[in-house]
């Protein structure tokens, strides 16, 4: 199985790790099969994401995904983070092995999870705006 060059940099040198401790969303996610637990924290300013920060207990591949993920909506207007996708986290990362795919769907859900949680908080219903969070299939 080949990684490429940015997913084993963002294993090797993870960007965004910790958490945030006065978070205003925060989502975890987790794969009952793969054993893979990603959590989620996102400080949001005025409808900007400010920081995110994971925390992700799995494979070189769940902790490269969640890593990609953060950067990627790091200083992103919520519209633009729940636009994130993970065929997005792939290709940021040139690339997962097909067996690998699942790990990016977490991805792509914890900072789902982070934004409904986000919402909820603020007394808003996350559902029309967030969708459903759906546990991704290996």
């Amino acid at each position: 199985m080949m990684y490429s060059e940015k997913v084993l940099d963002h294993f090797s040198n993870p960007r965004n790790v910790g958490e945030i401790e006065d978070a205003d969303g925060i989502g975890e996610i987790g794969n009952a099969k793969c054993g893979d637990i990603m959590k989620m924290y996102l400080k949001i300013d005025d409808g900007i994401i400010t920081d995110a920060k994971f925390k992700t207990f799995g494979c070189g591949a769940a902790v490269a995904t969640s890593s990609m993920a953060t950067e990627l909506i790091k200083g992103k207007s919520i519209d633009d983070a729940l636009k994130l996708t993970n065929d997005a986290v792939v290709e940021a990362l040139d690339g997962l092995p097909a067996v690998k795919i699942h790990c990016s769907v977490l991805a792509e859900q914890a900072v789902r999870s982070a934004l409904s949680d986000y919402y909820a908080k603020q007394g808003i219903d996350p559902l029309p705006i967030v969708g459903e969070i759906k546990m991704p299939e290996e």
